[in-house]
Order: structure tokens, then C-alpha cells, then sequence
């Protein structure tokens, strides 16, 4: 899993329909997620973190968990299935009760829109995940003059590469992957 941040909510240059987009840690890679203007309102709400004359949805929700003795432990965007984002809220019992489960923390996990997820975790301070696989197939790069960088980098890497150093280099990784108890090995340079 990937931790995520919020780097902002945008507008959708062709629709105008706003995405909050989430970043990952090394800020190479960003998480489109495309939500109605109510969401984008109650995300940008809880950035801005100035408390509102009237409590917003999301600003009940956290106190109502406060209330109920549960804490928002993390938001995990798990999944996209017909190009939407599906995503958990996972609860822990904030009890003082140290015995609780044979000294398991006790977790709950709700299903949430990933909209309400991340509302409701920027008002609480709780992190958001996002499975690799997710990350994988939604993001876009953020950073093309690094990712050129980075390529510029291999490509050089590559052409410096000897086979000879390759063969080496593969053959020393071999042995150190391989059981050193195994006595059926090949002699080196098989």
C-alpha cells in the first residue's frame, strides 16, 4: 500500500467537474479521483481547517465517532471497478481497556465513497492508503522532468553495461538468492 496525500482539488479542464487528486510520497505520481461540486466543497472545507458556523456533514461525522469511541485509523482506496474509486473507513475502538481481544486493537471497516472517505480524514488527521495496484492504474506522472531524469540516468547505466559485468553481476545474485544448506548446487561459472 501506498500512503497518499492530498495535494488539491482541481477542476477538470474539458467537463469543469472538480477532482481531488491525491499524491503519493515521492510526488512523482497523482490519483485523479472526479466528484460533484458538494464533495469538493466538504474536502476543501476540512483543508482549510476553519471551523464553520454550523457543523458540516463530515464535521459531525468525526464527532459523532469521537462520541461512539471510535477512531478513524486510515482511509484505504482498495479498488476501481467500472472506472470508480471504492474505499474503506478503518475504525479502531479508542478504549482505555488495554486487555481488549487478547491485546489485539479491535478494527471495524466501512465502506465508504472515497469522497466522504477523504473529507472525513482530513478533518481527522488519519492517513490515506491506496493499494499499489490502484495507484498503478489510475495515476498520472506529475514529474516528467524528473521521470526524463531518471530515464536519461538508466539509459546511460545501460549503455555502460558490460555483459561481462552483467553475467557477474546476475551470477553473484544467484548465489546469494540461493540455500547455502543446498549441497546440489552447480560449481560457479556453470
Amino acid at each position: 500500500m501506498v500512503e497518499m496525500s492530498v495535494a488539491g482539488v482541481a477542476l477538470d479542464a474539458i467537463s469543469r467537474s472538480p477532482i481531488v487528486l491525491l499524491r503519493d510520497p515521492s510526488s512523482r505520481r497523482q490519483v485523479p479521483i472526479w466528484i460533484d461540486q458538494s464533495q469538493a466543497y466538504n474536502i476543501m472545507a476540512g483543508l482549510q481547517d476553519i471551523p464553520p458556523l454550523r457543523p458540516l456533514s463530515h464535521d459531525l461525522m468525526a464527532t459523532l465517532l469521537v462520541v461512539g469511541g471510535l477512531k478513524l485509523d486510515r482511509v484505504i482506496v482498495h479498488s476501481i471497478e467500472d472506472n470508480t474509486f471504492h474505499a474503506v473507513l478503518r475504525l479502531r475502538i479508542d478504549s482505555d481497556d488495554a486487555e481488549l481481544n487478547n491485546n489485539e486493537m479491535e478494527f471495524i471497516e466501512l465502506d465508504a465513497r472515497p469522497s466522504d472517505a477523504i473529507a472525513l480524514a482530513v478533518r481527522t488527521g488519519c492517513s490515506i492508503w491506496m493499494l499499489e495496484e490502484v495507484v498503478a492504474e489510475a495515476s498520472i506522472a506529475v514529474d516528467a522532468e524528473a521521470d526524463a531524469e531518471d530515464q536519461i540516468a538508466f539509459n546511460r547505466f545501460i549503455d555502460d553495461l558490460s555483459p561481462a559485468a552483467l553475467v557477474r553481476h546476475l551470477d553473484k545474485r544467484g548465489r546469494s538468492d540461493q540455500d547455502p544448506s543446498d549441497t546440489n548446487l552447480p560449481p560457479s561459472g556453470e
